[in-house]
C-alpha cells in the first residue's frame, strides 16, 4: 500500500482545551458539552470535528462511485454522531448517516450506499467497532 496523504493534529487541555493541526489550518478551542457539565457556547468538541469528517468523507465516496459509474447525481449526507457511556469507564461511539440522493432511483441510490459504505475510509475504519445506521433520505 502506499501512503497518499497525511495530516497531524495536535490536542492539549483535551476536552476543554484547543486542537491545531500541523499546519495551522485548523485551530479550534474544544469544550464539553453542556450536557456533560461544560459551559456550552460557541465551541466544538471532538464528536461534532468527527461528524463534521465522516459526512464529508461518505459523500466523497458517494460521488467518486457515482463519477466512476457515469451517474449524474447530487447528494447531501448528515452524520449524527452519539457518545454512549458503555461501562462507568468506557465510551463509545454510534453514528447515523442520513443520506440524500438525486439523480437515481430509490433501489439504485441504496446499491451506490453500499458501495460507499464499503469504500469509505471512515467506514472501513470503525467497521465491526461502532454501530453505523445509514438512512437514504
Amino acid at each position: 500500500m502506499q501512503k497518499l496523504y497525511e495530516t497531524s493534529a495536535t490536542a492539549v487541555g483535551g476536552r476543554n482545551g484547543s486542537v491545531k493541526s500541523s499546519d495551522g489550518v485548523l485551530e479550534l478551542d474544544v469544550r464539553l458539552p453542556k450536557v456533560f457539565g461544560g459551559q456550552g457556547g460557541s465551541y466544538t468538541n471532538p464528536e461534532q470535528l468527527f461528524a463534521a469528517g465522516y459526512a464529508a468523507c461518505f459523500d466523497n465516496a458517494l460521488n467518486y462511485i457515482a463519477k466512476a459509474q457515469r451517474l449524474a447525481i447530487s447528494s447531501k449526507v448528515t452524520a449524527h454522531v452519539a457518545l454512549i457511556q458503555g461501562t462507568p469507564t468506557a465510551w463509545d461511539l454510534a453514528v447515523t448517516l442520513d443520506v440524500e440522493i438525486n439523480g437515481l432511483e430509490d433501489s439504485e441510490a441504496q446499491k451506490l450506499l453500499e458501495q460507499a459504505h464499503e469504500s469509505c475510509p471512515y467506514s472501513r475504519a470503525i467497521k465491526g467497532n461502532v454501530e453505523v445506521i445509514i438512512n437514504l433520505k
